[in-house]
């Protein structure tokens, strides 16, 4: 699924074509993915300009002239430019047609586990996202934040990190990368964590977050950003994925366990 870095890098690629562009209509191959595509898509953003485009958890806003749509990638969905004559995909739901034809905003899901739904005038409200956590790379989030957040918890650090009633954003990847930069074991309960290991850790996951989104992200399927080019992140991977690998630390063989329903990598020496 993508997670905060690849959602951001697309609403900033979108960002840099599309901004300023008037909607001249909406095409709709199919009504319905996680939720239904509302009907009057097209009628309403027709002739309406997109003047921001920005990302709440992992969720991309399109803001236009009248209106704001909610729009989520699903597990393996992509929001990126097409020219008219760029072919069709199999999994080519929507296109967001701009300037008479000129240019498409083309959104693929072959799950069909995204939406694309209304967002409101007060967006912050919408049920979607009224109940989110803080964002990772906003300055509210810090070590004393994480410390008084995790007090008498004893649910593991990685679930807690990826809890996003709490803490937006921060998925599978980010949260293994970032507790071994961390040198925290993914299932120390998160209310044994000390104020310095908090600190640590809020700085690990917001330098592991930042070197992403420098990277364009994570393509470890099909990932691609608003113009169609992969992320790099990838390649910058310490433990994720790297299960019965050296550690690029200290030798020791990556171990890879189950938490929530969501593999976890580790390295037993480096992580306490």
């Amino acid at each position: 699924m993508p997670e905060l870095p690849e959602v951001e890098t697309t609403c900033r690629s979108i960002s840099a074509w599309a901004l300023g562009r008037r909607i001249d209509t909406v095409v709709c191959r199919r009504m319905h993915l996680r939720l239904p595509i509302p009907e009057d898509l097209d009628e309403r953003l027709r002739h309406q300009s997109l003047v921001a485009v920005f990302r709440r958890a992992k969720y991309v806003l399109l803001r236009f002239d009248q209106d704001t749509l909610l729009i989520h990638l699903g597990m393996s969905g992509s929001l990126r430019r097409a020219e008219p004559h760029t072919p069709l995909k199999k999994h080519d739901h929507v296109d967001f047609i701009f300037d008479t034809g000129t240019v498409i905003l083309r959104y693929h899901d072959p799950r069909r586990f995204g939406l694309i739904v209304w967002a409101g005038q007060n967006y912050q409200n919408h049920p979607l996202l009224a109940t989110l956590g803080i964002e990772p790379l906003h300055p509210e989030f810090t070590g004393k934040w994480l410390y008084q957040a995790t007090r008498n918890r004893e649910t593991d650090i990685k679930l807690f990190l990826m809890d996003a009633h709490r803490l937006v954003g921060v998925g599978n990847i980010y949260a293994s990368e970032a507790l071994f930069r961390a040198g925290i074991h993914p299932i120390t309960a998160a209310g044994k964590l000390s104020k310095t290991r908090c600190e640590r850790l809020c700085l690990c996951v917001k330098e592991t977050l930042e070197e992403a989104l420098s990277s364009g992200g994570s393509t470890l399927r099909d990932y691609v950003d608003g113009t169609g080019n992969p992320g790099a992140f990838q390649l910058e991977l310490k433990v994720y994925g790297r299960t019965d690998q050296p550690c690029l630390r200290c030798g020791t063989l990556i171990r890879q366990i189950k938490q929530g329903q969501r593999s976890t990598f580790y390295c037993p020496t480096c992580q306490r």
